[in-house]
């Protein structure tokens, strides 16, 4: 949830959790955390979750910051302010625009897919809402589950590699 889509589409939030989703953090202005002070960060971070705790009851506690921008700083002010950081190992790269078919053979024939896999889609795409049926279908024939991340997630005794993935320390 960006601060801007929160205040956008309030009806659709609501919707999103009461169908038993997660709800994350994205930033209030989807801006590159790594490069604002500290102080801003918490901004970002606290000022969206102000909004949708107003709005829905939910404290939300998983963050992905926008662009995959993150460092040690970004991990450790989302961590003050009760985030576990979260970032995606698949690319759909939807947002280059390709196409349907791009998107499911991106995500399918990904390197990286596997159990634990996250993907990475954006509402806003051209094409994903188009792609999602038939990449779901594609994924769950071929042996996967989808779960929230809330439940994929380690909690503790973890760190992240170079790559946004979390090791079990």
């Amino acid at each position: 949830m960006t601060g801007g889509w929160v205040d956008s589409y309030p009806d659709d939030v609501k919707m999103i959790l009461s169908e038993g989703h997660d709800l994350g953090n994205h930033s209030q202005n989807h801006k590159n955390m790594s490069k604002l002070s500290d102080s801003d960060k918490e901004k970002e971070l606290i000022s969206v979750h102000e909004k949708v705790k107003t709005l829905t009851g939910y404290d939300m506690f998983l963050f992905r910051p926008p662009y995959g921008d993150y460092d040690s700083a970004v991990i450790k002010t989302a961590q003050k302010c009760g985030y576990y950081t979260i970032q995606w190992d698949v690319d759909s790269l939807d947002w280059k625009d390709y196409g349907v078919d791009s998107i499911i053979k991106t995500v399918t024939e990904h390197k990286h897919l596997g159990n634990g896999s996250i993907i990475l889609c954006h509402n806003g795409a051209k094409y994903t809402a188009e792609a999602l049926d038939t990449l779901i279908t594609t994924l769950k024939d071929a042996g996967y589950t989808f779960v929230p991340l809330s439940q994929l997630i380690y909690r503790d005794k973890y760190h992240m590699d170079h790559e946004g993935r979390q090791i079990p320390n």
